[in-house]
């Protein structure tokens, strides 16, 4: 009975992906979810889903229904990672298939390879995927697997409503109420234990053994158990009998003979799987993003101050280097010196506290001789960085001193230890904010790298369209129909039929949710659904689709005013601006009625062909207006091309005199120039955001915003070959447009 139930469950996830069944509508999102509540409340059925999953997968592959793969991968491995206790057998038989997908396309073989490496090393060491997840979601301290991850959620106030940001809160908060770092620590050992001795460990006296034993005791046997799990899952060839005997003894250790020696009287368990470490931010500053990441690499002490916090940001931003706080008595990256390198000029408290204990320590010392200082290359800069912040924020206690005749110690090499997931809430207005801070972030790396070879960046969107009286997200809604606000979303769900099911379904359920009376059952929902997915998202989301940028250079009929420079993701639309004085309105009405409505625009763009060669078009028109999109209607089409369409004013001559038509000219380019032959100004809006509106336009040049760090480099090269004109050394393997990557659970499928 119990496996014709999950059966059924399994078959209409099924049907909802097919989009055939109307019975789903009303459950739509919901019924994935369901499935795994209803395994994490009798964990024994973990198996039974399991296999049910592997039977379907290998229908799926038989009769060629590639669209049911991944969804169901996905499934099966969420499922895995939490089960108490999976067979070898079974295990073997989920990578097996895995293994099998690395013959089909993209993102197939991808998502097969990825899964068979983590199954293998599963089947090693039972319970190594869990334990991994909680201990790089939760931040805990172990030295053979030291990895950090954290989600931060941001969200534009004026966007979401404030009962919408309210709710969030409240169950991102609730979320989380109960996990401290050390029921986390037992979660590991006790999930360990189970998945290595299965039936023979005893789960009930496990817990409340480790339930009243000290922090201390549960953070040693924490370590050992974390300890043997990643040398097991490492070796990949050690026996797994072997791997299971070296935790017995420790869990021996943590019962006692007494204990330990007692048969379980419970059935199969299953431990709770902890929500990651998730903060919720109001998008307030541009900067803002920036910030966060900086904190997160390098946490500055809980006694600092709001005020001195954000001086020392701001200091950051100035020296282009990271200093703590005054406060926190913490060291700074860089100082300005005073040292002049000559040694008699120390002063003398200096000599005396750093004097050497002994005569071979004195003739060790390194003395300093005339010479050229060095500037650092930016590789020794950036170990110097990485060095400053391994430690706390201790300050160094002697001076440099190294013994004649030894090299000195290679500097530390730098790992990406840290993973933040970036979650956007909203529609396509917020990823405009988002590309706007990315490609400023990726300006300040090319400057000084800091973030980059420290910190795996990771993004995530969520589709939402609520708005409130009064706030911008009216205003833009009643000009743009909530369908446009969510292009990217919509994109997404086309190409990614697990992303429609799960994450576009929440555009409207979430603003519904939030607005629900206050109740045990709302409060209910809320809790567990909305965090539920968006955790499900960021656990198993891991297949990008990259975004072009689009760089726009805007000129203005006052000569006076520098050009000003952005970037959008999705759209930009330029429109007729409204006459101000009364002599432009009058000019303007004698054109009108000769010419028709609009401005005379040159327009000049590099077509798109075939053969990929540039072809160079200019044309002269009048128009209204034009809109660019950068997000396809059809996902078979690229992603790397703007679709244009101008509104294109004709005048027609008949007997009854001069009419005009509007007829919608539609160009297909990358590269565009757009310029007002009357002088004549426009307005240009980015993203549907009218708060990045330019008003008394007279220009604009729109081209693939290009990936600074490539800039820089071929100004570097350019700098010693004036004519050279293609791209020739280090930059030939460098990235060159600035791609925005947005994951997804299984990319773009061939």
């Amino acid at each position: 009975e119990v496996e014709s139930d999950i059966l059924r469950r399994v078959r209409t996830l099924l049907r909802e992906l097919d989009g055939h069944h109307p019975a789903c509508q009303s459950d739509r999102g919901m019924l994935r979810w369901t499935l795994h509540k209803k395994i994490n409340q009798n964990p024994s059925n973990s198996s039974i889903l399991v296999r049910i999953l592997v039977k379907e997968l290998e229908r799926a592959e038989r009769g060629d229904f590639r669209q049911y793969i991944i969804p169901l991968l996905h499934t099966l491995m969420y499922t895995l990672i939490q089960a108490p206790c999976i067979s070898d057998e079974l295990c073997g038989r989920v990578y097996d298939f895995c293994k099998k997908l690395l013959t089909l396309p993209k993102p197939f073989c991808t998502i097969g390879l990825d899964y068979a490496m983590r199954l293998k090393m599963e089947r090693t060491a039972p319970g190594m995927l869990y334990q991994r997840m909680v201990i790089s979601e939760q931040s805990l301290k172990s030295d053979p697997y030291p990895y950090q991850e954290k989600v931060f959620i941001f969200a534009d106030p004026e966007l979401l409503s404030e009962a919408i940001c309210k709710a969030l809160v409240t169950d991102m908060e609730a979320s989380q109420a109960s996990q401290s770092p050390q029921v986390c620590m037992c979660y590991v050992i006790i999930h360990a234990m189970r998945a290595a001795l299965g039936e023979d460990c005893n789960i009930s006296s496990l817990k409340a053994t480790l339930q009243d034993k000290p922090l201390s005791d549960i953070e040693c046997w924490f370590q050992q158990v974390v300890a043997v799990v990643e040398d097991a899952g490492i070796e990949m060839t050690a026996d797994r009998g072997q791997h299971a005997s070296r935790l017995e003894k420790i869990y021996h250790d943590v019962l006692g003979s007494s204990q330990a020696g007692d048969a379980p009287l419970e059935g199969l368990q299953g431990t709770p799987l902890p929500n990651p470490n998730i903060s919720f931010h109001l998008w307030r500053e541009d900067d803002q993003l920036w910030k966060e990441l900086v904190l997160f690499i390098r946490p500055l002490s809980q006694n600092c101050e709001p005020d001195c916090l954000t001086q020392d940001l701001d200091s950051f931003e100035i020296q282009d280097i990271i200093s703590d706080c005054e406060c926190c008595e913490q060291t700074r990256f860089s100082v300005l010196s005073t040292d002049s390198g000559i040694e008699r000029d120390l002063p003398v408290a200096a000599e005396d506290a750093f004097a050497p204990c002994s005569a071979e320590a004195e003739q060790s010392r390194l003395h300093r001789k005339g010479g050229i200082k060095k500037k650092p290359s930016p590789l020794e800069t950036v170990a110097f960085l990485q060095a400053g912040c391994n430690g706390p924020g201790a300050k160094p206690t002697a001076k440099l001193q190294r013994r004649p005749g030894t090299a000195p110690e290679p500097a530390a090499l730098l790992q990406r230890l840290h993973t933040a997931r970036i979650v956007l809430l909203g529609d396509d207005r917020i990823l405009g904010r988002l590309a706007q801070a990315y490609h400023s972030l990726r300006k300040r790396e090319t400057r000084r790298v800091f973030l980059t070879p420290r910190l795996n960046l990771q993004f995530y969107y969520i589709p939402v369209l609520a708005g409130q009286p009064g706030t911008l997200a009216v205003t833009d809604q009643a000009a743009t129909g909530q369908e446009e606000l969510c292009e990217v979303a919509g994109y997404l769900g086309r190409v990614d039929p697990w992303y429609e099911s799960n994450i576009n379904t929440l555009c409207h359920m979430i603003p519904k949710l939030a607005t629900m009376p206050s109740s045990p059952s709302k409060h209910l929902v809320t809790d567990l659904f909305i965090t539920d997915v968006i955790t499900y998202y960021v656990r198993m989301g891991i297949q990008p689709i990259s975004f072009q940028v689009y760089a726009v250079k805007i000129f203005f009929n006052d000569l006076a005013q520098e050009p000003a420079e952005d970037v959008f993701l999705t759209e930009l639309h330029t429109q007729v601006q409204e006459c101000i004085s009364h002599r432009e309105l009058n000019v303007t009405k004698k054109k009108t009625t000769l010419d028709g409505p609009g401005i005379d625009l040159t327009v000049t763009y590099r077509k798109v062909v075939v053969s990929n060669r540039a072809k160079e078009v200019a044309m002269s028109l009048r128009s209204t207006g034009l809109v660019m999109k950068a997000i396809p209607a059809d996902e078979a089409e690229d992603l790397v091309c703007l679709n244009v369409s101008i509104t294109e004013i004709i005048r027609i001559n008949n007997l009854s005199g001069r009419s005009f038509s509007a007829v919608a000219n539609r160009l297909k380019t990358s590269n565009i120039k757009i310029r007002s032959t009357e002088q004549r100004p426009f307005t240009v809006c980015l993203d549907k955001d009218s708060r990045r509106a330019y008003r008394n336009v007279i220009s604009v040049e729109v081209s693939p915003c290009l990936e600074p760090s490539y800039c820089l480099q071929k100004t570097r090269t350019t700098k010693f070959n004036l004519h050279e004109t293609e791209d020739v050394g280090l930059v030939k393997y460098m990235p060159k447009s600035l791609l925005l990557p947005i994951n997804t659970f299984a990319g773009v499928i061939q």
